[in-house]
């Protein structure tokens, strides 16, 4: 019960956060950019406000437990492989369309009217469909 309170208030101050700092706001997001035309790099600074503590909290946890039980993630393997350029390029091409990328997203759906809610459908469709392209594309690559 502990546990789900602490997500609970873990998740809700994060979308609290990506509220304030307009992570939610698509036409902020598209505005970050447009390094070409009418940019607005406020987003870095949220960016920085977030990777610098995630840095923190990695060095600090390493080789410790949670408080309420489990593990900490691994840090994940510092490789750059086909699978990782390929899902960042299509999480920019996603992120440059619609604005949103998956955590903003579900904090504005409350919000957001009906296009929350189709970029959501769209979203789960593309976990669904993931392992199926990803197979393929794994096997395309040993016969080429």
């Amino acid at each position: 019960m502990m546990r789900m309170l602490v997500a609970l208030i873990a998740g809700s101050l994060f979308g609290a956060g990506l509220h304030l700092s307009g992570m939610t706001d698509t036409a902020k997001l598209q505005g970050f950019l447009d390094i070409f035309g009418a940019w607005d790099p406020t987003l870095i600074f949220v960016m920085g406000g977030a990777i610098a503590p995630m840095a923190l909290a990695w060095a600090v946890s390493r080789g410790r437990k949670p408080l309420l039980g489990g593990t900490f993630p691994a840090p994940a393997e510092p490789k750059l492989d086909r699978r990782l350029i390929l899902g960042a390029v299509l999480f920019g091409i996603g992120w440059g369309l619609v604005g949103l990328c998956p955590g903003p997203a579900l904090a504005s759906l409350g919000y957001g009217g009906l296009s929350g809610w189709i970029f959501l459908a769209a979203m789960i469709g593309g976990m669904i469909l993931s392992p199926t392209a990803s197979a393929l594309l794994d096997r395309t690559a040993r016969r080429g």
